[in-house]
């Protein structure tokens, strides 16, 4: 058993007799500790008993005062609780995306049902209001086109990908979708590729392991960094052109700028690139395109209310598809065509061909058309 005078120290944070906070006009929750969840942590009690909502959340709300234990606050999320306990939750509103106006922006939605929804995001759209973009988001979109968006967190969007990288995102239509997919995840088992296209040769595929954090000095940046959280990215060579390649992508983990940041450690910026691979003089500079050349073209995850797997795949856009073309002509009139990667190759670089083939049949889109912190933050 915990000490005592602990918990009771964080019963008695809040100013005496102030009970729960003002949250009148929230929704609240009353709810009985069962027997089996005696002794047991506030927090792991609620995520037991409200398993639509993460624990991250829960415990937000804890600390935000916005749980009270027998009438009395309590801020210490690890405080236990004993059998028979009186626990009153106020749900937060403040989290909800309601307070966002929806905007008539078009967007591409790939496949829909009651649970999700998969969107082809172009290039040139904001994921989620912030500094500098407070309108003209996907968020903004979401809301207009399905507005019942609008009672669930961030508008149930579960991950995101940068402003100027194009590609599949799934956002979440219930609460209990939204806290599954961020658990799949946060346990790496949605499955992320995507096409880019490298400065330089790329002589081989490969995988990086590197950590990812702030860049010590520019703190717009990322960087591989040793303090850094756990990243890693494996990428296989398409087609070799005359002075940069094709490569696919997979990601183990989603941390923001990951790809970009891993392909440039591994010495290979992507083209277009304005942020990263700026000292990489020894490559060649590539050809002029407006933004990094970065496209998510696969996704694959379990459905999250019945359990099926599930795969889309996305053509790359007008943009990059151009790009490759004139690729493709430059090294056509240099040498007798592009290269592509050898059989050998491709079938000895530790690439699970065969994890993306025993998938079902591509779901909610045209067949023809043919690939982010915690949450999972953008690529």
């Amino acid at each position: 058993m915990k000490n005592p005078e602990k918990k009771k120290a964080a019963a008695e944070a809040p100013e005496q007799g102030a009970g729960l906070g003002d949250y009148s006009a929230n929704p609240r929750i009353a709810l009985d500790v069962p027997t089996e969840c005696g002794g047991q942590r506030l927090d792991q009690i609620l995520a037991r008993l409200l398993a639509q909502h993460s624990r991250s959340r829960l415990q937000g709300w804890i600390r935000a005062g916005r749980v009270a234990v027998g009438g009395t606050p309590v801020l210490e999320p690890r405080q236990r609780l004993w059998a028979g306990d009186t626990i009153e939750l106020a749900e937060a509103p403040d989290e909800r995306a309601e307070s966002s106006t929806p905007e008539d922006i078009p967007l591409q939605v790939v496949y829909a049902d009651e649970s999700l929804l998969v969107i082809d995001k172009p290039a040139g759209l904001v994921v989620h209001p912030g500094s500098g973009n407070w309108s003209g988001t996907l968020l903004n979109a979401l809301l207009h086109h399905f507005a019942d968006l609008d009672r669930l967190p961030r508008a149930g969007i579960v991950h995101r990908l940068d402003k100027d990288t194009s590609g599949l995102m799934v956002v979440a239509r219930t609460l209990a979708a939204q806290t599954d997919l961020v658990r799949q995840l946060q346990a790496h088992s949605v499955r992320r590729h995507y096409q880019a296209v490298a400065r330089g040769l790329v002589e081989s595929s490969g995988t990086v392991d590197a950590p990812i954090g702030r860049h010590p000095t520019q703190r717009t940046r990322m960087a591989v960094v040793s303090t850094g959280k756990a990243a890693r990215t494996h990428y296989r060579v398409l087609e070799r052109f005359l002075d940069c390649t094709l490569i696919e992508c997979a990601l183990e983990s989603g941390r923001t700028h990951q790809i970009r940041v891993h392909m440039t450690t591994a010495g290979h910026p992507l083209v277009g690139d304005p942020v990263y691979g700026g000292g990489v003089s020894r490559l060649p500079a590539g050809p002029r395109f407006a933004r990094q050349a970065l496209h998510a073209s696969r996704l694959a995850l379990l459905h999250p209310q019945t359990g099926e797997a599930m795969l889309w795949r996305s053509a790359l856009p007008a943009d990059m598809a151009e790009l490759i073309e004139s690729l493709r002509r430059q090294a056509a009139a240099t040498r007798s065509g592009p290269a592509f990667a050898d059989e050998d190759e491709a079938d000895g670089d530790g690439w699970d061909d065969d994890a993306w083939e025993d998938e079902p049949d591509l779901l909610g889109a045209d067949a023809d058309l043919e690939e982010d912190d915690e949450p999972p933050m953008p690529h």
